[in-house]
């Protein structure tokens, strides 16, 4: 007998072996299949605040397709969500994912291998999510991902801009690459303007491929910054996403005081410079759109300066004094250096 559910294009099983994959694939199983994920809130915690994020990943996922690699994606979805609530002092609790596809294949189970992946790193609980069976609205082989997450804090811990002074320095965290955001202007400069394919060996980075430098996850920061949270060691944190060092910055930023960044700090990471060149970018405008190799931008009380540092690269060098916080006078950022 024909289902009719079926016969329109929606395969009702697939939905029940996804959520047997991630039973499989996960600690935290008991949520998974419910009508909605359960999370209690840890003990010790006096005046408990809850702080969200919903996030996605932009165009990027274009790419996966065209790599045939599906695998990584998530990380980056966990790491736009649970990264913005580190940024407010937050340490993440629990992440849910929504996939949205024209059909549930093998692809799916690949992109929750990276959700699930990004979890792990990030300490969450995966306790739910939803995979949306949509032909019609979306082609066979399309599909969308976001997440949704939650992190705690005492309120008395949130970043408050009103903490920060002049002469608080500036510690910028290394980004694994491009991160997820820019991707409309990647995959123009490309695979448009330039005929390229993923499996191009550009010479400007013999080591790998132009997919595997394109697809790097983004770096989930829970590790690096849950501890220096946990000893008050943070007065503000920007996490560099959509808009580069000049939107995300001074969004941690009280209106008296600008930040002073000298770029030549930290090492270049080779994209951003193949980037510029093959997108003949003014590298002002650099700054503007990406991340250019610096993630996440903490500011630190000046006699904690050292103590976090020696933190953060205890094991790697991932962490570099970039600038510092000065009484603003016009800009709220105030870029410097040679190569500019």
């Amino acid at each position: 007998m024909s289902n009719p559910y079926q016969d329109a294009g929606v395969n009702v099983e697939s939905g029940y072996k996804i959520s047997k994959f991630v039973k499989q694939h996960t600690n935290n199983n008991g949520n998974i299949g419910n009508f909605g994920g359960i999370y209690e809130i840890p003990e010790g915690y006096q005046h408990p605040v809850l702080v969200s994020s919903d996030d996605g990943v932009g165009t990027k996922l274009l790419l996966t397709n065209q790599a045939k690699k599906w695998d990584t994606i998530g990380i980056d979805c966990v790491a736009m969500c649970v990264n913005d609530i580190l940024s407010q002092g937050a340490t993440p609790q629990y992440f849910l994912d929504y996939i949205s596809t024209g059909k549930v294949d093998q692809k799916v189970e690949e992109i929750l291998k990276g959700v699930i992946a990004g979890c792990n790193l990030a300490n969450a609980n995966l306790i739910g999510g939803e995979t949306a069976e949509m032909p019609g609205v979306y082609g066979k082989n399309d599909y969308d991902i976001a997440g949704f997450s939650v992190g705690i804090c005492e309120k008395d811990d949130l970043l408050q801009k009103e903490n920060l002074k002049a002469n608080d320095v500036l510690i910028g965290l290394k980004s694994s690459g491009i991160h997820s955001n820019g991707y409309s202007l990647v995959r123009k400069i490309f695979f448009e303007d330039h005929d390229f394919t993923m499996e191009n060996i550009l010479p400007e980075a013999p080591k790998k491929t132009l997919g595997e430098m394109l697809l790097t996850p983004t770096r989930i920061y829970v590790q690096d910054i849950v501890p220096l949270l946990d000893e008050r060691l943070i007065k503000g944190i920007s996490h560099i996403t959509g808009g580069g060092f000049y939107e995300n910055i001074p969004r941690m930023l009280p209106d008296d005081l600008a930040a002073e960044i000298n770029v030549d700090i930290w090492p270049e990471l080779e994209i951003f410079n193949i980037l510029q060149k093959y997108g003949q970018l003014k590298l002002d405008d650099m700054y503007h759109i990406f991340n250019m190799g610096i993630g996440m931008v903490l500011a630190v009380d000046k006699s904690k300066e050292i103590e976090v540092l020696d933190l953060l690269n205890e094991n790697q060098t991932v962490a570099y004094t970039i600038g510092e916080l000065v009484p603003k006078t016009k800009a709220s950022l105030v870029l410097k250096g040679e190569k500019l």
